[in-house]
């Protein structure tokens, strides 16, 4: 079956430490050849050049630069503020405030690579000094950030919507319920890690004045995601031109408001983000080549066959779908794998008649889990990184965490409503 064949030698290519955007042009141009299949070689180009085209993308530098902004910017450090004073009170505090934090800052980077680093980098010494070890600060932040993927701006999201046609207005609202669940679901984790150890008993409440310093401090970092979200929820800019509004909104915050950056600042910020842009678009380009010669030759409708012979219920379809991407997220990075799946599962959920924006959900929150997933994963390294932590002494205190995001993507499996509430609410869809 090509299916093998092409997964088989992507995953040898791969795994041999060879850049991802070379491993798929090698393992498209390989199969070509040597299979001798009727393409010209040309069409790999062009198909390339195809991936890349469609304008809804341009939404991906946009939120790529507004993330640098606003994680350089003072944005962060203020939003851990105001987490504190609401939560820092609980036993285990100052890891409900890191898991905040990264909620609140992931609605306006949707980036969980930004989302890790910049809230780390502002939690870890705290936690260090209240005796949080920092195998399991590291853990909770890699899994922390990447709640950043289900809320509005989602890179994710922007890619799913773009593959399948959903709308990216409704999407960009799907998640931020799943996203809160996870939130308590990891909270818990924190209050009984701090009761057990007694690192962090919590401390004395807030004052009112020190509650209002804080709230009108963070006030402008606070109102970009509600700038965000009511302009898509009133029509007045589509999803994508909320990238634009958030590099603007991103300027005024930083530059005028917080002043924590400088116009000088603003070219290695623009530069940095180019580079980004740039890594993230090769692999869709190149992904979007293999996902053209899986096409050509009918892989989806062979791999539907398959699974209609196993799961021929929709819920054992969704249940072989979160295996599936379960296990594909260990080794390749989330929009890759959802670049090569999305096109070959998509006919096969809508001919069972299961919604697309769920699945988008589904997709998302798998392939999120698959950033902190050992030995590999993007947040996992960062958050290493930061606290100084062993990924052997991570892997530990990743699975209680792991497993209640894992229990809370079954739950929006097969639960619709909590994909479909917020968008109802808002759009009167879902």
């Amino acid at each position: 079956m090509l299916t093998i064949q092409v997964f088989g030698v992507f995953f040898i290519i791969a795994l041999a430490g060879i850049p991802l955007y070379y491993a798929l042009i090698a393992t498209t141009a390989g199969m070509v050849y040597f299979k001798d299949l009727p393409y010209q070689l040309d069409s790999l180009f062009l198909n390339l050049i195809a991936g890349v085209e469609p304008f809804i993308l341009i939404a991906v530098p946009l939120f790529i630069f507004a993330g640098e902004l606003l994680s350089r910017g003072g944005v962060g450090k203020r939003i851990v503020a105001f987490a504190r004073v609401l939560f820092g009170w609980m036993p285990g505090g100052m890891g409900v405030v890191t898991i905040v934090s990264c909620l609140l800052f992931g609605g306006v980077s949707g980036s969980a690579i930004a989302d890790t680093a910049a809230i780390g980098s502002l939690v870890a010494p705290t936690m260090k000094d209240k005796g949080y070890h920092p195998d399991f600060t590291a853990a909770l932040l890699s899994v922390a950030g990447t709640l950043a993927l289900l809320m509005p701006l989602s890179i994710p999201f922007l890619v799913f919507a773009f593959i399948s046609g959903a709308s990216m207005r409704i999407l960009s609202m799907s998640g931020v319920i799943p996203a809160l669940i996870c939130a308590m679901a990891l909270a818990v984790v924190c209050v009984r890690y701090g009761k057990k150890t007694g690192c962090d008993n919590g401390s004395q409440r807030a004052s009112w004045p020190e509650f209002w310093a804080v709230t009108k401090d963070a006030g402008p970092a606070l109102l970009m995601p509600v700038i965000i979200v009511g302009g898509i929820w009133t029509g007045t800019f589509t999803p994508t031109e909320a990238a634009a509004v958030a590099v603007v909104y991103g300027l005024v915050v930083s530059l005028f408001l917080y002043k924590d950056l400088k116009v000088r600042d603003l070219p290695a910020i623009a530069l940095k983000a180019f580079q980004t842009s740039a890594a993230v678009l090769l692999v869709i380009g190149a992904t979007g080549v293999l996902s053209w010669l899986l096409t050509a030759e009918m892989v989806a409708m062979q791999l539907a066959e398959w699974i209609q012979s196993v799961a021929s219920q929709p819920w054992q379809f969704l249940l072989l779908l979160n295996i599936v991407l379960l296990l594909l997220g260990i080794f390749i990075e989330p929009l890759p794998a959802m670049l090569l799946t999305a096109p070959l599962f998509l006919p096969m959920a809508q001919a069972m008649g299961i919604d697309l924006v769920l699945m988008g959900v589904i997709m998302v929150m798998n392939l999120s889990i698959a950033l902190y997933t050992p030995p590999v994963g993007g947040t996992l390294f960062v958050a290493a990184k930061l606290c100084k932590a062993s990924i052997g002494g991570m892997s530990i205190h990743i699975m209680p965490l792991m497993a209640m995001n894992v229990a809370v993507l079954f739950l929006t499996t097969y639960v619709p409503w909590l994909s479909k509430a917020l968008p109802k609410l808002l759009f009167g869809v879902g």
